[in-house]
């Protein structure tokens, strides 16, 4: 391959905002990657400097200016700067008139011009209107998940009309990959050794719903379920309405399928779900955690809830904080609301100060805390299948993994304290708890999975569907 012509070559990476982010910014490397550049974890080495920002909220468009400007000052002279995403899509002028030298500008549907912008002579973009992107497997992919486990982006856009939310207008109309490349792709990350595949999407329930597909998603999973081989299956998002009948069916009869749900629901009252415009009320959000737990034991289920949408009373708040109580869940993100202008909330009355907010997410954040302490000491005494995925960031003497209940990078995590029998990261083992940590569970490596001691080494992390 003919090696591209400049002055330098290393490329360095920041990803911002959800998975599907990492997702594009993954497929941003590869492409590079394939044309002879050469990636560097050292911000102050690279000759290109490339973030994916997120433009969800304005906490998240912060944290992308203050990356930018972070990047800037530590850069060495000379090294060019590369915005993409989300928040270019929506706020590039805002973005121009903080940083004059940014080098060039990517829009969320505009991830394949990476090659183009970093050898751009001169300053430009490439924002189009394709306001999100949808890998296809025909270019380049370089994982930068650790080798065990990987995301795998479904579908793009929503469908759904929330009022708090601009994911709509930021990442457009529902978009789903047709099942083949899904396949084709999922077969690939298992040939490569990922063992744990986490479908993603905005909305999981709504796959295939813009071709008028009936039944798409649990199509889908059956298709990924006729590989023979051995995997983690994790489902990241599922709304309450969209968790059928037949999907309970599937994970009952599949141990592959993790047996955990990122169910977001946002509230329990039936007057502020109506207000956020959802599509369930509070009796039907019992009734599918009930059956959830009658029909899946083990469940672990993750929800987010929100604090502060405009009108909430002391009265409607305090319903959530005793619903938690009644109906214990595994995990919750507790999220203040935060006041997009181009949402629907954004004109609604009775906005709530930052303090009342703030107050009422510290104690919902407290007594969820009093339910993880009660629930995590159930295991304590429980022997759990565990990925042991390296040493632990505070102390070499400590190593850290995680059973089926814990998605990466959002959840607590299992500590190890005596992982003498480990003999590799990345491959599950036996693990009886001893103890707990708030969020985190403690315990001691019994031995390996016999299973997992069998598989082979894989040879790459470079997933390539030509």
């Amino acid at each position: 391959m003919k090696k591209p012509v400049f002055n330098g070559n290393k490329i360095h990476f920041t990803s911002l905002g959800c998975s599907r982010n990492l997702v594009d910014t993954e497929v941003m490397i590869g492409i590079l990657l394939k044309a002879g550049y050469e990636a560097t974890p050292d911000l102050a080495e690279a000759d290109y400097l490339i973030v994916n920002t997120c433009g969800f909220l304005a906490s998240s468009r912060q944290e992308s200016c203050d990356t930018i400007d972070e990047m800037f000052k530590e850069k060495k002279k000379g090294a060019k700067v590369i915005v993409a995403g989300c928040m270019v899509q929506k706020h590039k002028d805002e973005l121009k008139a903080k940083f004059s030298d940014i080098h060039y500008f990517l829009g969320s549907g505009d991830v394949e011009k990476v090659l183009e912008a970093i050898q751009a002579p001169v300053a430009g973009e490439a924002v189009t209107t394709a306001r999100s992107y949808l890998e296809w497997g025909e270019v380049p992919r370089q994982l930068s998940t650790p080798q065990h486990f990987a995301y795998l982006k479904i579908a793009e856009g929503c469908a759904k009309q929330c009022a708090f939310c601009i994911i709509p207008k930021i990442k457009g109309p529902l978009r789903s990959k047709p099942v083949d490349r899904v396949v084709k792709e999922f077969n690939a990350l298992l040939d490569q050794g990922v063992h744990e595949v986490i479908l993603i999407a905005q909305d999981l329930g709504d796959y295939g719903k813009e071709r008028k597909e009936v039944h798409g998603l649990e199509n889908l999973v059956n298709e990924l379920l006729k590989s023979p081989k051995d995997f983690w299956l994790r489902f990241l998002y599922l709304y309450p309405d969209e968790i059928t009948e037949e999907l309970i069916g599937i994970m009952e009869k599949d141990p592959r399928i993790c047996r955990y749900l990122d169910m977001p629901i946002q509230h329990i009252n039936d007057g502020m779900l109506k207000a956020m415009r959802r599509k369930t009320n509070r009796e039907q959000i019992i009734n599918i955690i009930t059956t959830l737990r009658k029909k899946l034991p083990g469940v672990i289920i993750r929800t987010s809830l929100m604090v502060g949408f405009p009108g909430e009373t002391e009265e409607q708040f305090e319903e959530m904080v005793q619903f938690i109580q009644d109906y214990p869940l595994d995990h919750i993100g507790i999220f203040q609301y935060s006041r997009e202008e181009e949402s629907p909330s954004a004109k609604m009355p009775g906005h709530i100060s930052d303090e009342v907010k703030k107050a009422r997410y510290e104690k919902l954040a407290k007594t969820q805390m009093k339910i993880v302490k009660k629930r995590n000491k159930a295991y304590i005494g429980k022997r759990l299948k565990v990925v042991v995925e390296g040493y632990h960031p505070e102390s070499d003497f400590l190593m850290r993994g995680r059973f089926y209940g814990q998605c990466p990078e959002i959840d607590g995590q299992v500590i190890i304290n005596d992982g003498r029998k480990v003999t590799a990261f990345g491959k599950f083992y036996e693990v009886e708890i001893t103890d707990i940590a708030e969020y985190d569970l403690i315990g001691k490596v019994i031995g390996p999975i016999a299973s997992e001691e069998k598989k082979e080494k894989p040879k790459t992390s470079k997933l390539q569907l030509a």
